[in-house]
């Protein structure tokens, strides 16, 4: 389906200029403000609104408003074309909703080019929302299994799914409140709370969304469906999620109805007061209003809360409860105590009180002052309850929002939002970051448990270089960085990096495994942007690992920012080749495979070329990996196949038929519909599945060898034949070919280049070709460029031969020629 854009003009010659030139997209048109909104209503996939804000008879500028306000999930970008030239006008636009602002006469190139940009920012928007939801979605095991109620960006009000899809509720929370999530949803966290409570939560919520305050406690009643009361204790803090801007909240809750029926039971009868003390699960007191709180009566929970019995405080006899309180509250308790008998408030603080045993525990003093007629304080009364278990609870919740669960270092989050928070500090500040990606290989050998083990080790060993200004993080993919601050230069840097990579080296031995260490200074490279910092890092350390030492160094520079810039103009070349803009930029060279046994062009193999804009021809080696990284190469391989079977017709339509080899990614074997897509285009062109042949690398088989081998049959059984490319270099071995639905095996060029100084007898290839002809599989050599290969190839029985001996990649122009006069010499 091609993207919409809608035109809001009354020009038709403007609308005809810009539809002609908008060729590859759907171009709709309205000329009032009631128009546009019934075709956005009926068409949800407009993508981009261009919009004449000087049209008669209705203000622009509030249409635009008024686009934005329904526009709240970012799904289409306004852009005004404009006679007004005043930057006043250019300034209303932008604050009115506008992303782009462009004056007449209109360039139409220019808006061709500005509007594939914008589109190629909604998709990367999109995308990140889809990578935030999967994020979200890991914090569900938490809540899945805390033993508290857990809310995320639980609303008062009554809200749909599209409007706040990042509502989550944990089983405890829906037992607590005796509601599923959708039904608390639907209603919101006000229609369940106890009307008594809910200006108190309303004031305290709202403070907290305008940044007020940092966080807030409560204790609060939910209304259960058949209206019996759950009172809970409520924490509530704000929740930052990467990239969203939008107040989030996290709200943990525990079912305190227990002990709220204990408290007013106590206040219910006095005279039964001695039976319910000696059950609250706490301590109960009375005592004098003073700095060391002595005691005139405690309840029997004293000696499980504390250790102490109740006759060792009362009266101070041994020691005071002032001397049971840990010392750095002790001043705190004593001034809240005053500021609220000042006002004759209920009293609510938690603290920490030291055991007998010398055991620290968080308490909740809940209290009153007790005053005579005059107004004068006589006692206090109240209960001390344990809360250690739930204060453990919220510190293990705080602790895995910041940190790796495995290691239990912090994790890129938290390093996400130091960056963001240090971003304008003068100081310098430098990130190390340590590539462990060929870690992924132990995983075939030894498992994933074993791997995450040993990145356990290494987190530990890594861990004794941190300190104030120096600290480490545990990243995705097998990844760790080091943030530094207020070092003195690059030679500290750099100093620090050899410590880490004899380290590493010491630690990695044997695995017989890389790393690499990259070094991104931020004041030099920061640009302001978190993403970018991280993205180099990573680039850094993958060049160290590519260097020829291991365990090596590298700073980012202006050269892997010249990298950086031309994978990401290349990637948005390949997105729009995509999308069917100027397509032919990607073509198609084909290299001739030999038959040594007949001496003709038996078949050629179908080679990817990329025709930049900007930089001319760029490596398949580069655009592939860029293509496989984005997962562009799918569309883009369905393009290649289209090229190379369409092709393959035209011959066998000409009574020239040739076989055709055409590469195919890991990535696309593994969609779903792709064998049947595959399959059906071979169909509908009508052409004999035998003129076909599938490559794939071995490298392929590390993924899912099952399911792989399996998809492979499906092909080989359809009359595919099915090669392996670069046979020797990395997953596959002779022992297992056998096991292999595969026709051919294809021989790296590696092999065929040690010909030309190995003697024949030191070679091993000629024992590949046999063995592979053993189990029943043709031979093809890549990379043949001499004579003295060729030789040894034809005295080994080799199959096939491919390289510049033959022939280089052809246009398929030269390729016909070249055809035709082979064709003439055989007649001869």
């Amino acid at each position: 389906m091609s993207t919409k854009i809608l035109i809001i003009d009354q020009s038709d010659s403007d609308y005809l200029r810009i539809e002609s030139i908008l060729s590859g997209y759907e171009v709709l048109l309205a000329s009032d403000a009631e128009s546009a909104f019934e075709l956005l209503n009926d068409h949800e996939d407009i993508r981009i609104i261009l919009i004449n804000p000087e049209l008669q008879d209705f203000d622009g500028m509030k249409l635009i408003r008024e686009l934005k306000e329904i526009n709240k999930g970012h799904r289409f970008r306004i852009i005004v074309l404009t006679n007004q030239g005043d930057m006043q006008s250019e300034i209303s636009a932008f604050r009115s909703g506008a992303a782009d602002y462009i004056r007449k006469p209109i360039q139409m190139e220019a808006l061709k080019i500005r509007i594939d940009l914008h589109l190629s920012l909604i998709k990367f928007q999109e995308e990140i929302m889809r990578k935030q939801h999967e994020q979200d979605l890991t914090y569900n095991m938490i809540f899945q299994q805390a033993p508290i109620g857990i809310g995320i960006a639980f609303n008062p009000f009554p809200s749909a799914k599209e409007d706040n899809p990042y509502l989550s509720i944990n089983p405890v929370y829906e037992e607590i409140t005796g509601r599923s999530k959708e039904e608390l949803r639907s209603l919101g966290w006000a229609s369940v709370t106890h009307p008594d409570d809910l200006q108190a939560n309303m004031e305290k919520y709202n403070s907290l969304k305008k940044g007020e305050i940092s966080g807030y406690s409560m204790d609060k009643r939910f209304v259960r469906p058949d209206g019996t009361i759950v009172w809970v204790n409520m924490l509530v803090a704000p929740l930052t999620l990467s990239g969203h801007q939008n107040f989030r909240h996290i709200s943990l809750v525990q079912d305190i109805t227990k002990r709220k029926i204990a408290e007013e039971r106590l206040m219910e009868s006095e005279r039964s007061k001695s039976v319910l003390l000696s059950h609250i699960p706490g301590l109960a007191y009375r005592c004098r209003y003073g700095r060391e709180w002595d005691m005139e009566y405690v309840s029997e929970g004293c000696y499980d809360l504390t250790g102490y019995r109740p006759e060792h405080l009362i009266g101070s006899r041994d020691l005071s409860f002032n001397d049971i309180i840990a010392p750095e509250y002790r001043d705190f308790l004593w001034k809240e105590w005053v500021d609220i008998l000042a006002k004759k408030l209920p009293f609510n603080f938690e603290y920490e009180i030291i055991t007998a045993e010398g055991k620290r525990k968080w308490v909740l003093e809940m209290g009153q002052g007790i005053f005579n007629s005059h107004g004068k304080v006589e006692a206090l009364e109240g209960i001390i309850l344990d809360i250690s278990e739930r204060k453990k609870i919220e510190n293990d919740l705080r602790f895995l929002l910041k940190h790796d669960r495995w290691t239990g270092l912090y994790n890129q989050s938290h390093l996400e939002s130091l960056l963001e928070e240090n971003m304008e500090s003068t100081e310098k500040k430098a990130l190390i970051g340590i590539n462990l990606s060929y870690v992924h290989s132990l995983n075939m050998i030894y498992g994933f448990h074993y791997t995450q083990e040993l990145i356990k080790k290494l987190a530990s060993t890594l861990k004794v270089y941190t300190h104030e200004d120096m600290l480490l993080f545990k990243m995705y993919d097998n990844q760790f960085v080091f943030y530094v601050r207020g070092y003195r230069g690059r030679e500290e840097l750099e100093s620090l990096c050899r410590d880490l990579a004899g380290t590493l080296e010491t630690a990695l031995a044997l695995e017989q495994i890389n790393a690499g260490i990259g070094v991104v200074e931020v004041e030099s490279h920061h640009r302001r942007n978190v993403d970018q910092i991280l993205k180099s890092v990573l680039i850094a350390s993958e060049k160290a690992i590519e260097s020829f030492d291991d365990y090596s160094f590298g700073f980012f520079d202006d050269k892997m920012e010249e990298a950086l810039i031309r994978e990401d103009v290349i990637k948005r070349e390949l997105a729009q080749i995509a999308d069917g803009i100027r397509p032919e930029r990607l073509y198609l060279q084909y290299q001739p495979i030999l038959d040594l046994k007949t001496d003709e062009i038996c078949a050629v193999e179908a080679l990817a070329r990329l025709q930049s804009d900007e930089y001319g021809p760029v490596s398949p080696i580069e655009f592939i990996s860029i293509a496989e990284k984005t997962k562009l190469i799918i569309p883009l391989g369905d393009r290649i196949i289209e090229m190379a079977l369409d092709f393959l017709r035209r011959t066998r339509e000409e009574s020239r038929p040739i076989s055709v080899s055409i590469n195919i990614s890991a990535i696309q074997l593994m969609k779903k519909d792709f064998i049947e897509n595959f399959i059906s285009l071979i169909k509908e062109m009508d052409i004999p599945p035998r003129y076909i042949s599938v490559e794939i690398t071995e490298t392929i088989f590390s993924i899912n060898y099952e399911e792989m081998n399996r998809t492979l049959g499906r092909l080989k059984d359809f009359g595919i034949h099915i090669a392996i490319d670069d046979f020797g270099t990395g997953y596959s071995t002779l022992a297992r070919e056998r096991e292999l639905n595969i026709n051919t095996l294809k021989i790296d060029k590696s092999f065929i280049d040690k010909l030309m100084y190995l003697e024949p007898e030191d070679a091993i290839t000629g024992d590949i070709i046999s063995m592979a002809h053993r189990l029943g599989h043709n031979v093809v050599a890549e990379g043949v460029e001499h004579e003295r290969q060729r030789i040894y190839l034809e005295d080994n029985c080799c199959d096939l031969i491919q390289g510049y001996l033959i022939s280089k990649p052809l246009s398929e122009g030269d390729l016909l020629l070249r055809m035709s006069h082979e064709k003439i010499r055989n007649r001869n």
